[in-house]
């Protein structure tokens, strides 16, 4: 995972980047340094990445991870569910492949429990950027 790791922090810096920013926004926009409500997460989170580009972005990321892995996608992904997801930690892109399950997490929130709170996660690319290879 450490191949992809490396493309993506070097291919789309810009993009996670501006994910960061998007998150900033959103994060300022609560009352306070944490929010009880995920919908003032993700819904604004969603709507900040859209107005920003990233969206549309997204499944060209997912395709370069997969290339990066040597791999090929079944079908072309779209922003949409089940290759992109916009979770109340961040964008989630997923690829089902011969070798397994390629999840990719830009994780910009961070979820407290007891109480359940959500709060900004880390602010660099690389503490943001989770990559996984799951068995199918």
């Amino acid at each position: 995972m450490a191949t992809v790791r490396a493309h993506l922090l070097d291919a789309h810096a810009d993009l996670l980047d501006t994910v960061l920013v998007c998150a900033d926004g959103v994060a300022d926009s609560w009352d306070g340094d944490a929010t009880t409500d995920r919908t003032a997460v993700v819904d604004p989170f969603e709507r900040a990445l859209g107005r920003a580009g990233v969206l549309d972005h997204l499944p060209a990321v997912l395709v370069g991870a997969v290339d990066a892995l040597d791999e090929e996608l079944p079908a072309q992904p779209v922003a949409a569910p089940p290759y992109v997801t916009i979770t109340s930690v961040g964008p989630v892109l997923r690829a089902t492949l011969d070798s397994g399950r390629l999840v990719i997490t830009i994780r910009v929130f961070a979820v407290e429990r007891d109480p359940t709170r959500y709060v900004r996660g880390p602010v660099d690319p690389g503490d943001a950027l989770a990559v996984e290879l799951r068995s199918r």
